[in-house]
């Protein structure tokens, strides 16, 4: 058989994608995930009792303004290297970019409490258990994201894996926002960021096998 008939004969039966289904995949994938997170905070841990009038203060918007900016942009990251032909992601580094504003928000933060409070903004009541529940709530999120990849042919394996763990704790921790009191810039910025880094972290460890095609 010559080259050019074994090429029509394997393409003969091949469809047209439509335009950005990677994308809706993805989103599919991700909202999914996202309605079990949603499930778990709402029926398993609760939702905060003040949370009407909780999520019209400035520290409550901030919170959410944080891990949705650190989900979105890991979102368009993961969306980035969804294809096999994704180039080399160069803009990663605006994920800092929230980082360094609630850092910032942070230090002023502690600059204007008095010395005595610190520790009580930084711990607040529930640093022991914060980092790790954002961490177990995006384990849903994460495995839609998977089941996304998976059909998608993605071929910086370990990088997607990341970008969806980020993008999966990025969306986890916005969610338990609606549970956890704690409005601090500096708890946020330290405790939700940990969760989030342990997300991405375990995507990127586990991105290679899950994703192996």
């Amino acid at each position: 058989m010559r080259t050019e008939d074994l090429i029509q004969s394997l393409s003969a039966d091949t469809r047209a994608i439509p335009r950005h289904a990677d994308r809706r995949r993805v989103l599919m994938g991700l909202l999914v995930g996202s309605l079990a997170t949603l499930a778990v905070v709402v029926f398993g841990m609760g939702l905060r009792q003040d949370l009407p009038g909780a999520m019209m203060t400035m520290p409550f918007m901030m919170k959410w303004a944080y891990s949705i900016s650190l989900g979105v942009l890991a979102l368009v990251a993961t969306l980035h290297v969804a294809r096999p032909d994704a180039p080399p992601l160069r803009t990663a580094w605006i994920v800092v970019l929230p980082v360094a504003l609630l850092m910032l928000a942070a230090i002023a933060e502690l600059a204007t409490a008095r010395d005595d409070v610190w520790m009580a903004l930084w711990m607040g009541s529930s640093w022991r258990e914060c980092s790790m529940r954002v961490a177990l709530l995006s384990l849903p999120i994460f495995a839609g994201l998977i089941w996304a990849f998976r059909q998608l042919a993605p071929t910086r394996l370990r990088t997607a894996g990341a970008a969806a763990g980020l993008a999966a704790g990025g969306c986890a921790a916005t969610l338990y926002g609606l549970h956890c009191p704690e409005v601090s810039a500096t708890f946020v910025v330290t405790w939700y960021t940990l969760g989030m880094v342990l997300s991405a972290a375990v995507g990127a460890l586990l991105g290679p096998r899950l994703l192996r095609w």
